[in-house]
């Protein structure tokens, strides 16, 4: 009986666990690591309409963008010759070694892609994804 109770208590304590390792949970604020031309994590969430602040930090040697938006917003910076961010929160210039911090807001649940678009970067894998999750 004892054996019997204690198998049930592990057993709802792993299926408690692995339930909560696969639900997604939205953060009220995240790091954005850059190196190597490359975005960690990969994956950022946000709760829609609640403002998410996001620290970017560059510990490249070259500055980095970090453009986050639909498609349309992403096909302008493609073919756009602005040289430098710092007006809109979805839009980031980072310096070399060092830190930007933004704060958005997305309304609408969905991902939303993140991407460098310095001439070479995209292509060479520079993106992430911000999915804003429902309220």
């Amino acid at each position: 009986m004892k054996l019997s109770l204690i198998a049930l208590v592990l057993i709802g304590g792993v299926l408690t666990l692995s339930a909560s390792a696969c639900s997604e949970k939205a953060s009220a604020d995240a790091t954005v690591a850059i190196h190597y031309s490359r975005f960690e994590p990969e994956l950022i969430t946000a709760t829609a309409g609640k403002p998410i602040t996001i620290t970017l930090r560059n510990d490249d040697p070259i500055a980095h963008e970090w453009m986050v938006g639909d498609a349309a917003m992403h096909e302008r910076h493609r073919t756009g010759t602005e040289p430098y961010h710092d007006q809109i929160p979805t839009e980031v210039t980072i310096p070399s070694f060092s830190e930007r911090v933004t704060t958005v807001v997305f309304d609408q649940p969905g991902d939303y892609a993140y991407i460098c678009h310095l001439p070479g970067h995209e292509a060479y894998g520079m993106v992430g994804t911000l999915r804003v999750l429902p309220r």
